[in-house]
């Protein structure tokens, strides 16, 4: 048994035998961390000449030596051999001048139900593996500790069809995703050359957020890294067509509205009537304001197709996931990331792939999580990873280094 290194063809055809995997271990996520000047090696456990575990190990300098790190890994398809792995890794990092090793494990800690109930029972087994080999766990987090999220909503799409999927959301989900689709949003899939498009669109978000958006060259790079295993998706509405629809709509309401006006003036009167009747007139009033509303943006845009949010959405055989997205609040009344959401879900089912991640919610469960509310629309469920730990095989200098940084403020 002994730990090397492998090809990228030799790495992918074991991480596509895996059960579980994110995009951040592929050789796609190795191309793009190697642009972004990380030195990255893929590395293996064997046994018998045959991978038992693989992961992407990237690194880059820190004061006093590298840090070095595997972000959702390793791959394995035996659990058995992750001791004998993430023991052989600490002897590599410390021969190979590593100050920091860090380990962010893909495995599932917990699962919970949408409304954040658990299901099953903790799983520290796998925490014990790292910790009994010296690696210190900086502790079970809510939020988003480093910028990354160690909960995440996900939705089994085994059993499911095109024709399915709305009936598969949940009670507020299916009205929400209706009616974003009734105001005619067109989708586009922009390519490298319109990416300006995406990180304008994440701009906005970040500095109404306060969080750090991506550089454009980081979208770009991704792009040209994963190739058609990545969507960068806008949506669209053009005025202009929203007030004709909106019209035709109020031309149908009113025909249906004419023939109840005429048996009422006629005398011919009912509980099943009025009710009827009451249901158009709330409807044309709806449509009034809408049709107003069209008309301010139409004198504001004109007939141009203006954009109203924007989603990156990742490929791979286990699980394709959401993420990064933005939207301009000025059009929140029209609920596009809902309709991004379908057409990812709809591209999942078309691809085969048994699960959608939609990636990171804070794992606070009092209603203070819009972003999970938001998710809970799709109907889906709860996974807690394991965190983050550290190894680090010179302990006495980096605790040297980190006073001298304390006594020097910085972090």
């Amino acid at each position: 048994m002994t730990l090397t290194t492998i090809s990228k063809d030799e790495f992918t055809s074991f991480a596509n035998t895996v059960s579980h995997r994110s995009f951040i271990q592929s050789v796609e996520m190795a191309d793009l961390l190697e642009r972004r000047g990380n030195t990255v090696q893929l590395i293996a456990w064997k046994q018998n000449d045959q991978v038992q575990v693989a992961a992407i190990l990237y690194s880059q300098p820190m004061t006093g030596g590298l840090h070095m790190e595997i972000n959702s890994g390793p791959l394995y398809q035996n659990e058995a051999m992750l001791q004998p792995f993430y023991a052989a890794v600490k002897d590599y990092a410390k021969e190979n001048g590593a100050m920091e090793l860090v380990i962010k494990p893909y495995d599932t800690y917990q699962t919970f139900d949408s409304d954040g109930n658990p299901t099953t029972e903790e799983q520290t087994h796998f925490m014990d593996t790292l910790t009994n080999l010296g690696y210190q766990h900086d502790g079970l987090t809510t939020g988003y500790p480093g910028g990354e999220p160690d909960w995440h909503y996900v939705k089994d799409m085994d059993g499911i069809t095109e024709k399915n999927l709305l009936n598969s959301f949940s009670k507020k989900g299916k009205p929400l995703v209706k009616r974003a689709k009734s105001f005619g949003i067109q989708l586009k899939q922009l390519n490298r050359d319109e990416l300006y498009i995406f990180k304008e669109i994440t701009s906005s978000t970040s500095d109404r957020r306060d969080y750090q958006d991506k550089t454009l060259d980081y979208y770009q790079n991704f792009y040209d890294s994963f190739g058609d295993k990545v969507d960068f998706m806008i949506a669209t509405l053009n005025f202009e067509l929203y007030l004709s629809n909106l019209q035709e709509k109020w031309k149908d309401l009113q025909s249906q509205l004419d023939p109840l006006i005429e048996k009422i003036s006629e005398g011919i009167n009912s509980a099943k009537i009025n009710k009827l009747k009451a249901q158009l007139d709330k409807q044309m009033n709806t449509l009034s304001v809408r049709m107003d509303e069209a008309k301010e943006y139409i004198e504001k845009y004109g007939n141009q197709d203006v954009i109203l949010a924007g989603s990156l959405f990742v490929y791979m055989p286990q699980e394709s996931t959401y993420l990064f997205s933005g939207s301009y609040t000025e059009f929140n009344k029209f609920y596009a990331p809902a309709v991004l959401q379908e057409y990812m879900m709809l591209e999942t089912i078309k691809r085969g792939i048994p699960r959608y991640n939609f990636l990171g919610i804070q794992g606070i469960f009092d209603g203070s999580d819009g972003v999970l509310r938001f998710k809970q629309n799709f109907n889906g469920y709860i996974v807690r990873k394991m965190g983050t730990f550290r190894y680090y095989p010179r302990p006495l200098k980096h605790k040297v280094i980190s006073l001298i940084k304390r006594l020097l403020g910085r972090s």
